[in-house]
C-alpha cells in the first residue's frame, strides 16, 4: 500500500527560494533587492490607496519564487484599514505584474 502526499495548491507553478539562493540570484543579477520589490509593490499601493483614500501599506510578508516565467517576489500587503492584498513582481525587472 503506497501513501501519496498531494502537492498544496500552487505549488506546481512555484518553488520560493531559500535565502543562500535568494543572495546568489541577486549578485548575480537574476533578480532585484527584495527592498527594490517591495518599492515597487508600494508604489502601486500608493496610487491604490490616493484612489481609494486609504492609509499606509505594510507588506507582512515577502518570499523570492520560481515562477512560470522565472523569478517573482511574491508579496503580501496589509492595509491599514486591515485590508490585505497580494503583490507579485517580476524579480529581474521590478515591475508589478499582479496585485489583487
Amino acid at each position: 500500500m503506497a501513501i501519496v502526499a498531494a502537492a498544496p495548491a500552487g505549488a506546481a507553478e512555484q518553488r520560493c527560494l531559500t535565502k543562500a539562493e535568494q543572495r546568489a540570484a541577486i549578485s548575480s543579477g537574476q533578480a532585484i533587492t527584495m527592498a527594490a520589490a517591495i518599492k515597487a509593490a508600494r508604489g502601486v499601493s500608493a496610487r491604490e490607496r490616493k484612489a481609494r483614500g486609504r492609509g499606509a501599506n505594510e507588506v507582512v510578508r515577502a518570499r523570492l519564487c520560481r515562477g512560470d516565467n522565472g523569478l517573482v517576489y511574491m508579496l503580501t500587503v496589509l492595509a491599514r484599514d486591515g485590508k490585505v492584498t497580494r503583490a507579485t513582481v517580476d524579480a529581474r525587472s521590478g515591475k508589478v505584474v499582479e496585485a489583487r
